[in-house]
Formats: structure tokens, sequence, C-alpha cells
């Protein structure tokens, strides 16, 4: 009796092939996602983008930033990237504008070089004068809490691999100042080591030698307080704690309007099942009206999820809805719509609610995942970034980061909404193609 009950569910299983394929498919697709986004793959994660400002130009802050470019977890820019081919060159990014360029996400991270660096690269506290030395600033956006650990723990490496003529110097001169001084023997012997550290510098390895600027180290993140002095300052905000509340408002708020979206749009499934959409069909309702009217409902469903999520979010996690009112009602909307016409598609490509169910489970899963609803994009590997600006998604969250992370304009939002907005309109346009059947059947 036992085997025929299993005998039979398995029999049933069978027969429901949308089930069947979920059952094997979802896993594979989340286990594929997922290998590729935490190192299969795609490699890693992306190289994170910093923006560098030289205000010294010496010979040590050349070395610097020579030893942070050859770093393969970073990319370095020194000015604005032009936005199309035929576009002048951009001047060199100065303090001020690589903080706006931080401000604006362009980067997570700039580093400013200070001018006096050079005479000072390294410190073990202020020399005999009192003076202590320059400090870097490194610039960031909070939003990201590894970006500038990172780069922290890179800079620190750098100073160790790139300027060891300027680590060989200061060291004596500290060395004589806290011993105090040298014998003219180890004065000798110290002027003899660092000609020929200038004199490697200069002309490279020789016969495999390496240099210390090419050594390498198994822990490149290194921890402590570093032999070079960083002041980080988060540009955006006292503390990051805000911002992953208005982040994830948005992305686990997406992510379930797709769920409704999708279970809203398969009442036109039921319609057509119990007979009333035929009924409704056969009055002076057109198909275009209908899926119009379902479209209006479904939008307005959405965005009212949107608004108590938002609301919420206020109330309980201090979130400023209030102050970023305008751009959360042009953002809420653009997604509304975008969610109501995918809905909609999903449920006019499907014949019966258990092809819908798993077929939206499948895809709204997978778009959340590469999206940034289960896991920040910028910290996915590149390729993978770029698949996730074929979900909506990926746009939204983008738009509701401009508006309540970065208090940005609504103008700054018009690339996000423009493509939303424009997803709707194909999407429902793919829809009603796909509903044609109904009209015919």
């Amino acid at each position: 009796m036992i085997f025929s009950i299993a005998r039979t569910a398995l029999i049933a299983l069978r027969r429901d092939r949308a089930a069947l394929a979920l059952s094997f498919v979802l896993p594979l697709s989340f286990f594929t996602i997922f290998a590729v986004i935490f190192g299969g793959s795609g490699n890693g994660m992306s190289k994170i983008h910093v923006i560098l400002v030289d205000e010294d130009q010496s010979r040590a802050s050349r070395d610097l930033a020579a030893g942070l470019g050859r770093e393969g977890a970073i990319w370095i820019s020194t000015r604005p990237e032009p936005k199309n081919k035929s576009a002048p060159q951009q001047p060199d990014y100065t303090a001020a504008t690589a903080e706006a360029a931080v401000k604006a996400g362009d980067a997570p991270v700039a580093l400013i070089i200070p001018k006096g660096f050079g005479a000072h690269p390294i410190s073990f506290g202020p020399d005999n004068s009192g003076n202590a030395a320059p400090q870097i600033q490194l610039l960031n956006d909070s939003s990201d809490m590894i970006a500038p650990q990172m780069v922290a723990g890179l800079l620190q490496k750098a100073a160790m691999t790139a300027m060891p003529v300027d680590m060989a110097e200061l060291g004596m001169k500290y060395t004589g100042q806290f011993i105090g001084g040298l014998t003219p023997e180890q004065r000798k012997v110290m002027d003899a080591n660092l000609d020929r550290l200038r004199q490697i510098e200069k002309d490279g390895p020789q016969n495999g030698q390496a240099t210390p600027s090419s050594a390498t180290s198994s822990e490149p993140f290194g921890g402590g307080g570093g032999i070079i002095p960083v002041n980080s300052r988060a540009v955006l905000g006292d503390s990051s704690h805000h911002s992953m509340i208005s982040y994830y408002a948005a992305a686990i708020g997406v992510m379930f309007l797709m769920f409704t979206a999708s279970g809203a749009a398969g009442a036109l499934l039921d319609e057509q099942e119990s007979g009333a959409l035929e009924r409704v069909l056969a009055s002076r309702v057109t198909m275009t009206t209908l899926l119009a009217g379902k479209l209006l409902f479904n939008t307005l469903l959405a965005f009212l999820q949107l608004a108590v999520m938002f609301v919420w979010a206020q109330m309980i996690f201090k979130v400023d809805l209030v102050g970023h009112l305008g751009g959360f009602v042009v953002m809420g909307l653009s997604t509304a719509v975008a969610i109501a016409a995918f809905g909609i598609l999903l449920a006019s490509i499907c014949k019966t609610r258990a092809q819908l169910g798993a077929l939206s489970t499948l895809v709204i899963l997978m778009m959340s995942s590469i999206g940034g609803s289960m896991f920040p994009r910028y910290f996915m590997p590149e390729s993978i970034q770029k698949a996730g600006l074929f979900t909506i998604n990926a746009w939204a969250i983008d738009g509701f980061t401009k508006v309540f992370w970065r208090d940005l304009p609504i103008a700054e939002i018009l690339p996000q909404v423009g493509v939303l907005l424009a997803v709707a309109v194909v999407l429902f346009l793919i829809a009603r193609r796909a509903a044609r059947k109904w009209e015919f059947a």
C-alpha cells in the first residue's frame, strides 16, 4: 500500500510537467548563479573602481600610485571617462570633483594624496619639529561596506612594496632619531644599501632578482593602522545603516511585488477557465481594454504595497520617506507599472495556474538573484552585473538608491524611469499579442 501511494504521487508529478521541471531546474539555476557570483566561472568579485588624486606629484606619490595600479583587485582612474568617443578628454579629478563623483555613485572610493606627502610618506609619529605626516584622504560611500576596507588594506600593501627607497630613508632617519644617532660605520653601510636600492629601482630587476616593488604578500588586506596615515571619511552620511535599510526596502519590495503581480494577473487564467473571460469579450470590452484595466489595477496594487513598505521603514527604521517623497512617487509608479506589465505577460503566456506558479517562481527568483534583490550587485562579478541590467530589479533598485541614499534630484533618476516605462510598454505589447489565443479560442 505504501509503494502504491508513492507510485500514485510520482505519476501525478510526472503529469504536472511544470512542477516536475521546477523541482530540478530551479535548484540548478540557483546553484549556477551563486557559484558564478561567489567565485566560479565569473572569477570572483568585480574590481573596485578607485578615483586617485595626486596633489603632491612627488616621487613617493607617483610610486604609491604605480603600486596601486598594479593591484588586480582595483582599477584606478585619474579623470572622468568621456561619455562617448567623440567627446573631449575630461580634466583630471580634483579633491572637490572626486568627492562629488563618489557622492554621485561614479566610484565607491576616492584617494586624495595631499601636498607634502613626499616629505613624510610613512609615519612612526611626529618628527623633531612636532609636525605629523600629511594624511591621505580616503573618501568613501558607506553604503558599500567592503570597498573602503579593501582599498585601505591595499594602500598599506602598496606602500610596503612600491616605495622601498622612501621607506629605507625614513627608516634610517627614525632609527637614528629614536636610538640617539648612528655611528659612522652604521651610516656608511646604510648609505651603501640606499644607493643599491636606488639603482635597483632605476634599472629594474637584473638576473632574475626581484625588486622590492615586485614583492608579493600573502596578506593583501593587512590590518592595523599601517605605515601610511590615512583619514577615512564617508561623504554620504555618517553611517551605512539607513542606506542599507532603504536598499533592502526597495530590493525586497520589488521581488515580492513581482510575486503579487503575477498572482493578481493570474485572475485572467481563472476567468478563462470559468468561462467569464469569454462572456466579457462577447460584450463591448476588447482584449486591449481588458488588459489595460488589469494593468491599471495591478499598478495601483503594486504601488500601494511599495508605499506600505517604505512607510513601515520610516516608522520603524527612520528611513526619510517624507524628505524624498517626490522621488519615491516617480520611482514607485514607474516600478509598479513595469512589474504589473511583467505579471500580465506571465499570465498571458501560460495556460493554467499551475504553469503560472511554476514559471513565475523560476523567473522571479532568477531575476531577483542577479538583479540585486538578494545580494547587492556591486559585490558581483562584472559579467553578472551586466546581466542584471536585463532585470526590472536592477533598474528599480538603482533608482531608489539614487533617491534615498544619494539624495539626487528627480532629473538624475530619469534613465531608470525611462527604462522601466519602456519595459512596461514592451511587455504589455507582447502580452497583448500572446492574449490573442483567448480571442480566437
